[in-house]
């Protein structure tokens, strides 16, 4: 018999526990008895562990890597009683297809714009009560009823960003710089970084062409798809969150990924580092995401999940979580509590004509979702 035990970050531990001493003097009929009732005792046990009262003790958390400062963590869990289970995720298709599969009761979550749109599609979220998130009223109108979320009722803004290129200025030539044709350039085989998802990598590619992030044009997405076989014998590797050891450590030269990560990066590397990261957008445009906190259909716990986001909205909180992961926040009354280096970098909060040059990405149909899927997997078999 073992006992589940519940610990901060959701490690799930086991203990056994002492058998019970049995005395010689027991008849076999006693035995017998007293093993049905330790049995019975052991499932009430393990039933009780997942009690009404129980699951209101602690909420379950699944956000990305890298993207929430831990001390908040601890003072929401001193402040509201409650325990915080955090989990992470590499891409918006993994959260996807594990909220999907039930196999945990998640109660918050943190999805990007378009997969948004298509768990409110399916019915995968609930939604919030702003009565209970005081604080969701910070959030500046632009980013207010978005078109992934059009009533505002499933989702409040955690970060937002855009995606460009990270180099090495000490390996790259700066003639080479400027287009997304960098990542194709045949001086850089085997340093060059790639997204490990199909709705980056075959949106680069797109973009690479000149097309929306969001064509259904199926000759156009299969070009796209023949692209990034033709640069996968120049790519190092298909990487998530890995980019950060591979690009700070100088093993890897050239790397689309995320401006918060990039200025993080600086950050860890710190002023003294030889190491000369430098980013830029392409000229051809690139995509400006919202990921936002949502509460899923199946949540054990949603007042805490409510409290948890009223926490986070607070501006005083929502500045430290900023600062601490280095992406954008969607307050105004946040932003301006940010040091001046992060408060007014242009690379972060784009405005005016910049923002021109951004995409963000919409919840494609059923068809084209499946055929991203399929041509996902020919380029990493080819």
């Amino acid at each position: 018999m073992f006992f589940i035990k519940k610990s901060k970050f959701n490690k799930v531990e086991s203990e056994n526990t002492k058998r019970p001493v049995i005395k010689t003097g027991f008849s076999l009929n006693m035995l017998s008895i007293t093993l049905i009732l330790i049995s019975l005792l052991a499932v009430g046990i393990l039933s009780g562990c997942d009690s009404k009262d129980d699951r209101q003790s602690y909420i379950n958390v699944f956000n990305w890597g890298e993207f929430i400062d831990p001390d908040l963590i601890a003072e929401f869990e001193k402040e509201s009683g409650l325990t915080v289970n955090y989990n992470t995720v590499a891409t918006c298709e993994e959260m996807y297809a594990k909220i999907k599969s039930g196999g945990v009761a998640y109660d918050i979550v943190v999805p990007s714009d378009y997969m948004i749109s298509r768990m409110i599609e399916e019915n995968m979220l609930l939604k919030i009560d702003k009565k209970n998130v005081p604080n969701e009223a910070l959030v500046d109108e632009t980013f207010r009823n978005p078109v992934y979320d059009p009533t505002g009722e499933y989702s409040i803004p955690y970060q937002f960003g855009t995606i460009g290129i990270i180099y090495n200025a000490d390996v790259v030539d700066e003639q080479d710089i400027g287009s997304w044709d960098l990542l194709w350039n045949k001086k850089y085989k085997k340093q060059i970084l790639m997204f490990d998802n199909s709705r980056d990598a075959l949106g680069i590619a797109l973009k690479r062409m000149g097309y929306s992030y969001n064509t259904t044009d199926e000759s156009v997405i299969r070009r796209a798809a023949e692209m990034l076989k033709e640069q996968k014998p120049l790519v190092q590797a298909y990487v998530m969150d890995q980019i950060f050891d591979k690009m700070e450590s100088g093993e890897a030269a050239i790397a689309p990924y995320y401006t918060g990560d990039y200025f993080l990066m600086l950050k860890e590397l710190g002023e003294n580092s030889d190491m000369n990261l430098k980013f830029y957008i392409p000229k051809e445009g690139s995509n400006l995401f919202v990921d936002s906190m949502c509460i899923p259909a199946d949540a054990g716990n949603k007042a805490g999940a409510e409290a948890f986001i009223n926490f986070i909205c607070k501006s005083e909180n929502m500045a430290k979580n900023t600062e601490w992961i280095y992406y954008s926040t969607a307050e105004s009354s946040a932003r301006a509590l940010l040091p001046k280096e992060l408060r007014d970098n242009d690379e972060m909060y784009p405005e005016g004509e910049e923002l021109k040059r951004f995409e963000t990405y919409l919840n494609l149909p059923k068809n084209a979702r499946t055929l991203y899927d399929a041509l996902w997997v020919q380029v990493m078999s080819s």
